[in-house]
């Protein structure tokens, strides 16, 4: 057959999950020929021999080529045997990436259908929790805030941010809020689950060299009062009372990574919650 002739080719796209992936590897294909006298149908969850029979069955009646990837053995040698045995025509997309990885690494793949679409949505879920954190930090989106999966309080340099993008680069929405002293609290937070509030406390020594560091690097009459050790003081304790009186969880971030305070936090809302919304099973999933 040549369709470049007046025959229409029919490629029949078999897959045991969405079959997504096939697609676009058989479209980037064509694009390379010019020819419009291709059909691409598509079948996906195709998990039986019965299917497979009836598929080169089909492409068999029609003339057709099967293109496929499924990740069980068993599945692609049926298809390469009905092909050879019916004169159909077939490609199979994964089978010699997983034969030949499989060789690399001197182990056997899982043969799990959907496992690449799943790691796809996980991605995309990260990608998603970390947009959410970016607009959500130092107090920032607040009509949003009742979205968040972790939120995070605390004074100035208590770690706030980087805890929440590193919690965000693993799955979690997490937004953060100011504590100011003499400032009531956004009446958002209000409306979060407290379930899912976490504090941030640091000794304050620690916090005065932080920010006398910080203060280096600036030049503000207001650092005086933002490096004054006594305010540092009422600063703290004025938080502390804050998150004591509503019964927020208190993690003292003074001899902890931002690793090991962002691990506390989640851990925190597994011991409410279990599993992530999402379905994440891990304490912190990794990139």
């Amino acid at each position: 057959m040549n369709p470049g002739l007046g025959d229409m080719l029919r490629i029949f796209v078999v897959s045991d999950a969405t079959g997504r992936t096939c697609h676009t590897v058989v479209q980037a294909a064509l694009s390379q020929f010019n020819t419009s006298q291709v059909e691409v149908v598509t079948l996906p969850h195709v998990r039986t021999f019965e299917q497979i029979e009836a598929i080169l069955d089909r492409a068999d009646r029609t003339g057709g080529v099967v293109v496929y990837t499924m990740v069980a053995a068993e599945f692609r040698q049926r298809i390469y045997e009905l092909g050879r045995l019916k004169g159909v025509p077939t490609v199979d997309i994964l089978g010699p990436v997983l034969t030949r990885f499989s060789d690399i690494l001197e182990v056997s793949p899982l043969a799990q259908p959907g496992l690449f679409r799943q790691l796809d949505q996980k991605y995309f879920k990260r990608i998603e929790a970390v947009d959410y954190t970016i607009k959500h930090d130092d107090g920032v989106g607040l009509a949003t805030l009742d979205q968040a999966e972790i939120v995070l309080l605390g004074v100035s340099r208590t770690s706030k941010t980087p805890v929440s993008i590193y919690l965000a680069y693993r799955g979690w929405k997490a937004a953060n809020v100011p504590v100011v002293l003499g400032q009531p609290l956004p009446e958002e937070l209000f409306t979060v689950d407290p379930r899912r509030v976490v504090a941030l406390t640091i000794n304050p020594d620690r916090l005065q060299l932080i920010r006398q560091e910080r203060a280096r690097h600036q030049r503000s009459g207001a650092l005086v009062e933002y490096t004054d050790p006594r305010l540092i003081g009422d600063e703290v304790a004025y938080g502390v009372c804050l998150y004591r009186r509503h019964g927020w969880p208190i993690i003292d971030v003074t001899f902890r990574s931002i690793e090991e305070t962002a691990t506390e936090a989640a851990r925190i809302m597994f011991s409410h919650f279990g599993a992530k919304r999402d379905g994440f099973s891990e304490v912190l999933p990794e990139i």
